[in-house]
């Protein structure tokens, strides 16, 4: 097998010369709305173009929840485009301009999640602190990357909840997390307590919070992987979107990157608007969204709870895989094993 040839299992999304070609000519004639547009006009479209110019002419006031994804202040490859890393004075002076761009468009009681590595974290605080309400500092494990010699190997990512005002919308219950019961408790008659008992195992679905160990990065064998180098699990994304959003409301990520929070917005039946500089990601984006669907599955998400990891097995023991493919198939696209 050549380098150049997948491996059997590798079910990254790739984009042929002939499907860049014709997504990115839809993309050029559909064009960038006139400024004062209305804002249906906007939605559900990915955008080729500099956030910097776009978003200022997003109608004021019509985006619901803002999914802020921006370059970490890190030296990263994005296909034709390099970041590299500046001082952290300057970063914050970048990030604020990004800001001032982008909170125009907010409607008064909509949500804002930032994510961040740990540097930039600090660099940035300030700068949400100043225009927005901060909630809240989500961690999720990102257990992926090499080793350090010299240092203790990163695994986490920051995620900032903030809000527009006090009056703000937050749905818990929509994103409980179900874990296996390790030592489950019993009442005086011998019930379950707090927890269900099945023939699959004991499960229990607890209070979401603000530390995430139940992540899967995309790699190659998820349908969700792409070549991006910063992609985000679609299961991260779609916690934020049910936990601060309604259906048909607006998502927005003006540095959208592969795709991920345009295509979880779908599959959640919210509308989306997205922004991408790079031609190949638009492309990327544009595949995913042709692929997806209303109610299609996200990898640890279904019947309305989100899955710990390595419990698929598990559900299925539980038969709740409602999907018409054979079980083992079924499982490993739609859980964390």
């Amino acid at each position: 097998m050549s380098a150049s040839t997948p491996a059997p299992r590798n079910r990254t999304i790739r984009v042929t010369p002939s499907e860049r070609s014709h997504i990115l000519q839809c993309t050029s004639r559909s064009g960038i709305p006139d400024e004062g547009s209305n804002i249906d006009v906007w939605c559900d479209r990915v955008f080729l173009g500099e956030m910097e110019d776009i978003a200022p002419i997003i109608p004021q006031k019509s985006v619901d929840l803002l999914v802020l994804d921006p370059p970490y202040n890190l030296r990263r490859d994005f296909g034709s485009t390099t970041f590299r890393p500046v001082s952290m004075a300057d970063y914050a002076t970048l990030f604020s301009k990004w800001l001032d761009r982008l909170t125009p468009c907010l409607k008064p009681d909509a949500t804002v999640y930032v994510c961040a590595d740990w540097r930039t974290s600090a660099a940035i605080y300030a700068s949400l602190e100043e225009r927005f309400i901060i909630r809240n500092r989500i961690s999720w494990e990102r257990d992926k990357g090499r080793g350090a010699t010299t240092n203790w190997k990163s695994t986490c990512e920051d995620i900032w909840f903030c809000t527009m005002a006090d009056h703000y919308r937050f749905y818990p219950e929509r994103v409980r997390l179900r874990r296996e019961v390790v030592a489950p408790y019993r009442d005086a008659q011998g019930k379950p307590k707090d927890w269900v008992e099945s023939p699959g195992g004991s499960f229990r679905d607890t209070a979401p919070s603000n530390l995430w160990t139940d992540l899967t990065v995309p790699f190659w064998s998820m349908p969700e992987n792409t070549e991006h180098p910063t992609q985000k699990p679609e299961k991260l994304i779609a916690k934020l979107v049910l936990a601060s959003s309604d259906e048909g409301d607006v998502i927005f990520d003006p540095f959208l990157g592969s795709g991920t929070t345009a295509v979880v917005a779908k599959k959640l039946g919210r509308r989306f608007i997205g922004i991408e500089r790079e031609q190949d990601y638009v492309a990327v984006s544009q595949k995913r969204l042709d692929m997806a669907k209303i109610g299609d599955p996200i990898q640890g998400y279904q019947d309305g709870v989100f899955w710990a990891r390595n419990t698929g097995a598990a559900q299925q023991k539980m038969g709740t895989n409602s999907y018409s493919e054979d079980p083992p198939k079924a499982v490993r696209g739609l859980f964390d094993l």
